[in-house]
């Protein structure tokens, strides 16, 4: 199986997730970034795929960098560089034989040049439905586990231990 990868276009998924497009329009752009970031985290830890996030700083002199932060490998683009472009080109580095690379973006352009690269697109809303519905699993496993462990307390059960009981007394009269 190959490895997978997911690339995020940062500001696509800003502009179309109702609660970060909100932040965003009420000029709270810093919070709609970690709030994203804290979304991708969680879902990251769910998912069997190495994450990247790339944001557009393409009229932010001198800002191109990169690092981890939650778990996540963050991208910030150089001056005059988009979003799209630069992962346009990573798409050429990262998809393999061995790894297959999906973006989530909703930008029309770039989507047919990492077609043909061989790499997948997941429009944004669809990663948001995705993470909304991977929380709710999460949830309801968590709820299913702390009920069945409220209800069994012991790892045996009574007729186990009865069994265990009646070797005990059989061995000490032998």
């Amino acid at each position: 199986m190959k490895k997978q990868i997911l690339v995020v276009d940062a500001y696509n998924m800003i502009g179309n997730w109702p609660e970060l497009n909100r932040l965003k329009q009420s000029e709270r752009l810093d919070e709609a970034r970690d709030l994203l970031l804290h979304k991708l985290s969680n879902y990251h830890k769910q998912i069997d795929s190495r994450l990247i996030v790339v944001f557009d700083a393409m009229y932010v002199p001198g800002l191109s960098k990169s690092y981890t932060k939650y778990g996540l490998e963050i991208i910030w683009t150089a001056e005059g560089q988009t979003a799209d472009s630069y992962i346009e080109a990573m798409i050429g580095e990262l998809q393999t034989k061995l790894t297959q690379v999906t973006v989530a973006t909703s930008d029309q352009a770039e989507q047919w040049t990492i077609f043909s690269q061989g790499a997948l697109r997941i429009p944004a809303w669809e990663l948001y439905k995705d993470i909304n519905e991977s929380k709710k699993e999460v949830a309801q496993q968590a709820k299913k586990y702390q009920t069945e462990a409220s209800v069994r307390r012991s790892p045996w059960d009574s007729e186990q231990l009865d069994s265990l009981a009646e070797l005990r007394d059989n061995l000490s009269h032998d």
